[in-house]
């Protein structure tokens, strides 16, 4: 089984880690994976996505153009990647930030107001980890133990006070 993962929104929303989270949940599940940041020239604010492959098989091509999943965080780029989708596929949209529904019957999209709740509960900017955890949750691309040994990877030693502040936001996408 292949995940063709496609994350998207504005530098400075966290996109780049949530891939490189994803990334190591496959690494940790046992399965191949592909990590490949994209962002535009500004990197707050600037435009940001990164193609996150997880597969049982050995990858072929990092990029991905038609993603299974996509997560979006900013109108930009719901309006710019729901057309990828596969069909069959699963879109991840932060509700607070982008006010479109998608008009596409051959998609499941999730719609999660994860900036609000990241507010909600003293977790400012970390909406892309709630959306990530709703990910996760719709998925099962990952289990308990793997994510927070993911995410104590992930999280620098010197932000080690997020770890759990992390795994908080984790289980609140994945709760919703």
């Amino acid at each position: 089984m292949t995940n063709d993962i496609l994350l998207a929104g504005f530098g400075g929303q966290g996109i780049l880690f949530i891939g490189k989270l994803l990334a190591y949940l496959g690494l940790y599940g046992g399965k191949q994976v592909s990590w490949l940041p994209s962002y535009g020239p500004e990197m707050r604010g600037g435009t940001c996505n990164c193609s996150v492959c997880v597969s049982d098989d050995p990858i072929g091509s990092p990029l991905v153009l038609e993603p299974d999943l996509l997560l979006v965080m900013n109108t930009p780029s719901y309006d710019k990647f729901i057309g990828s989708l596969k069909a069959g596929g699963k879109c991840f949209i932060d509700s607070a930030l982008i006010d479109t529904k998608c008009d596409r019957s051959d998609v499941d999209c999730y719609y999660v107001p994860a900036t609000q709740l990241a507010n909600e509960n003293q977790l400012k900017g970390m909406a892309n980890v709630i959306l990530l955890g709703k990910l996760i949750k719709e998925t099962g691309i990952a289990s308990g133990e793997v994510i927070e040994k993911a995410v104590h990877k992930v999280v620098p030693p010197k932000k080690a006070n997020l770890v759990e502040a992390n795994l908080k936001a984790l289980k609140i996408g994945m709760e919703y």
